[in-house]
Parts: structure tokens; sequence; C-alpha cells
């Protein structure tokens, strides 16, 4: 029962008039799934929309040659790739669980069919396409406008602030995972904390001291224009 309620508080489902949620959730399933879970293949059809109940989703991009590149992380309560499922196009990336997460699964036909009779679940996916949109937009200016060094900076301020840990930031997977979202080789990672050393920074294993944000803020130059997306979550809650 208290899984139920829960999936019924999800931002996409909480505004929907008892005739729309009601089927989606009596024909959804609460799948729990463990760390290293492969939901699906980029190029696969979607079978559900995917809904992040607790932990998280890995988005993974490859190349014919065979290079991976971690594209974006996927927390809840947010949807996977509802663009996909949408349009019942194939999936551009391949979905891996990092940590013991839960998930909620909705059938992708019985998914669309609601949003074409429901607006108000047409305009709960409307605001989370935009939001992925708008995280997109500030990744590909995030990787464009700044050096490797700015990016590593910034994200370290990001991940302080996500984390509320003003004095220090703890790296949340394998830093050539975290190489590979910033758009840098792992040797690049490595050269860009030695660098923010100067700026106050300290490294011990996964955990990241940051003896004076300001001074670090100054080496990286931060821009709310591309680091803060916490606003972006009012477009669905």
């Amino acid at each position: 029962m208290t899984d139920e309620i829960e999936a019924q508080a999800l931002p996409l489902l909480r505004q929907l008039p008892d005739a729309s949620r009601e089927p989606l959730l009596a024909s959804a399933i609460q799948h729990r799934v463990a760390a290293g879970t492969v939901l699906f293949e980029q190029g696969e059809l979607p079978n559900f929309q995917i809904v992040v109940l607790s932990g998280s989703v890995q988005l993974f991009g490859r190349s014919i040659q065979g290079r991976e590149v971690l594209v974006e992380v996927v927390r809840a309560p947010d949807m996977i790739i509802p663009a996909a499922v949408v349009s019942g196009a194939p999936y551009l990336m391949q979905a891996r669980v990092p940590e013991s997460s839960r998930l909620l699964l909705i059938p992708a036909a019985l998914f669309r069919d609601t949003l074409l009779q429901d607006p108000l679940l047409a305009h709960a996916v409307i605001g989370s396409l935009a939001q992925q949109f708008r995280r997109m937009v500030r990744q590909v200016k995030n990787l464009k406008l700044r050096s490797s060094v700015q990016r590593v900076g910034c994200y370290l301020l990001t991940l302080s602030k996500r984390q509320d840990t003003p004095g220090q930031a703890v790296l949340p997977y394998e830093k050539n995972l975290i190489a590979s979202e910033l758009g840098i080789t792992r040797e690049s990672f490595s050269r860009a904390l030695a660098s923010l050393e100067q700026a106050g920074i300290q490294v011990a294993g996964q955990t990241i001291t940051i003896a004076d944000a300001a001074r670090l803020a100054a080496a990286c130059q931060p821009d709310p224009l591309i680091d803060d997306s916490a606003s972006e979550t009012t477009l669905q809650r």
C-alpha cells in the first residue's frame, strides 16, 4: 500500500483525475533493480515509460567502434527518456542502474493513449521534456564554452551544493565515469583536479575538500545559466 501511495504522489500522476491515474497504476509494475542492471540498450524500442521512484539511472551513448560515454544521470522522480516513449522511436542511449533503485514501469502503448486523452498528463510530460531539453542545453554549453579545469571546478561546486556539504564534495561514482560525463579523459580529469589544488581543494579518494568555495569559484567561474538547474524542477512540480 505504501508503494501505491508513493506512485500516486509522483509529479507525473498526482494531478490526474482518477479515471486516468487508476488505469495507469493498475497496469504499471513497480520494479526493484540491483546495481549494474541494464534496463535497455540503445536502438531498442520502448516497451514502458519508466519513472525513477528511488535511486538513479545512468544513460550512456556508444559509438559503432564501441566507445562509451555517460550522457546523463536521471534521478527520482524523473521519467527516463519520455521523448522515445511518446514518439515510439528507438532509444538513443543505453540505461544502466548504478545503485539499488526502484522504478515504476507503465506500458508504453497505454501511456501514449492516455497522453492523447488527458491534457493534464500531456502537460506533465511537456514539463518533463522541457526540463530535460534545458538540461541538455546546459550540458552542451558546459562542454563547448569551458576548459576542462573550469568544467571540473564547476562540477565540484554544483555537487557540493546538491549534497548540502559546503566544505566538501563526495564523488558519486567512479572518476572515469565523471570524466566521461564532463567530456574529458580520465587523465584530463586527474590533471584538472591537480590544477585546482591551487584553488584550495584537497583530494582524498572520492572525497574532495573545498577549503575556500569563493576561491574555487574565482578559478572556474560558475554561471547560473549553465550550472544552476534547481529551478528546472518547477516545471514538473
